[in-house]
């Protein structure tokens, strides 16, 4: 008797290899789609469909655009540092995909899901922790099982399809592509290579010919550093971003090319493309700027940091995710008002910030005005530099003598 396995499914490659393998295997395929508002209505059908012409016994679609803003955007923008410093953490749904997938398993009263990532890569980390945190079930992982034998796992995929008369868009048969409201990562190729990516190796971000001549403004409203207005419509957070992605894309705001150390310890290299994650980025950045303590500007990135590795490594589930973040929400109290984003093109920047809560002195401008006098100045610098001139002023003597 065949037994129901859930699987997450997107239509790539590796996906579309589990279904008829998992079928010959001896089991009754679900698939689950978690769409987080990346992809349009024809995209989510030509899924379905996909899903359907592989054997798939069902396909659901499940919405969690508003809970990838609620779970994962707001705190990574409060937190605002990427992964080493690069990478925007673009496959962070993976989390609200392992939820999608034990909702589903637990309505067709089974124990067994799959993930439908590679078995090289730092997606199976994320699936297994978040899975073992979540629910006791059984994962079965297709890509780690074919590894061992066929090393070069995706030309094994991509026979076993071809094969089967499951043919493949050209563009995932060169690259790995991960789509979502975050933005896009593609891997794979010449990416793979550390080479120049090609002109295929894009989708989101216009290149530089097709940029507008006219440069874009637009204003982003903040509440407890929680983006909620853009041009003073107050917009769901998931359609913001989306909004942000559409409008920075046409300038190709949020590309970026990135080598980094994954969680299993190899090198991976990523084209990334994020024109809302990053414009949001910059303008809380900005505002955040104005309205932090000295001390609160020093200290959160060490937090923000760690909270950006323990997502990144699959750690999400962890308690130290939820103390992390309590501090993170903790420092946005006054991060309220408004940023104004310009770009002309590949970069953004936040040329305005307006905010009751600016830490402006009434009597003082940094290089234009001051209200103490040279006697206090000196002092002041006399004092705070005590230990290092005492060093020098001690060292030099014993030179001397």
């Amino acid at each position: 008797m065949k037994k129901n396995i859930v699987l997450a499914f997107s239509g790539g490659l590796d996906t579309s290899f589990c279904v008829p393998y998992l079928i010959e295997q001896g089991w009754t395929v679900h698939t689950v789609f978690a769409d987080t508002g990346g992809v349009d209505a024809t995209e989510r059908a030509c899924i379905e469909q996909r899903a359907k012409e592989l054997g798939a016994d069902s396909h659901r679609t499940v919405d969690v655009g508003a809970a990838i803003w609620s779970g994962f955007v707001k705190p990574f923008v409060w937190a605002g540092e990427a992964y080493q410093g690069q990478y925007p953490l673009l496959v962070s749904d993976r989390y609200l995909i392992v939820e999608a997938l034990l909702k589903r398993a637990a309505e067709l009263n089974t124990r067994h899901i799959a993930p439908g990532c590679t078995g090289m890569g730092n997606d199976q980390v994320r699936f297994d922790l978040a899975v073992k945190s979540l629910g006791e079930v059984d994962i079965v992982a297709p890509i780690r099982e074919i590894q061992k034998q066929h090393p070069q796992t995706r030309c094994y995929e991509q026979s076993f399809l071809t094969e089967r008369g499951f043919s493949m868009p050209a563009k995932q048969r060169t690259y790995t592509i991960n789509e979502n409201l975050l933005g896009v990562t593609l891997s794979g190729g010449e990416i793979d290579q550390w080479q120049a990516p090609d002109e295929a190796a894009g989708s989101w971000c216009k290149p530089r010919a097709q940029w507008p001549q006219q440069a874009l403004k637009v204003r982003v409203g903040f509440e407890n550093g929680e983006a909620f207005s853009l041009d003073d419509e107050q917009l769901p957070g998931q359609q913001l971003l989306a909004r942000l992605n559409t409008l920075f894309s046409a300038y190709g705001v949020g590309r970026g090319i990135y080598t980094g150390d994954t969680t299993i310890g190899l090198k991976g290299r990523i084209v990334f493309e994020a024109p809302g994650l990053v414009s949001l980025l910059v303008a809380h950045r900005a505002l955040e700027e104005t309205v932090l303590s000295k001390q609160q500007n020093r200290f959160k990135p060490d937090v923000a940091r760690k909270w950006v590795e323990v997502v990144y490594e699959g750690f999400f589930y962890d308690p130290i995710k939820t103390d992390l973040e309590a501090f993170l929400a903790s420092s946005q109290s006054t991060v309220n008002g408004e940023v104004t984003l310009e770009t002309r093109g590949g970069v953004v920047n936040a040329v305005a910030v307006n905010s009751r809560h600016i830490l402006r002195a009434r009597s003082a401008t940094y290089a234009q005005s001051a209200n103490w006098g040279v006697s206090e100045a000196e002092g002041f610098i006399k004092l705070f530099g005590m230990s290092s001139t005492l060093w020098a002023e001690v060292n030099s003597t014993r030179r001397q003598g």
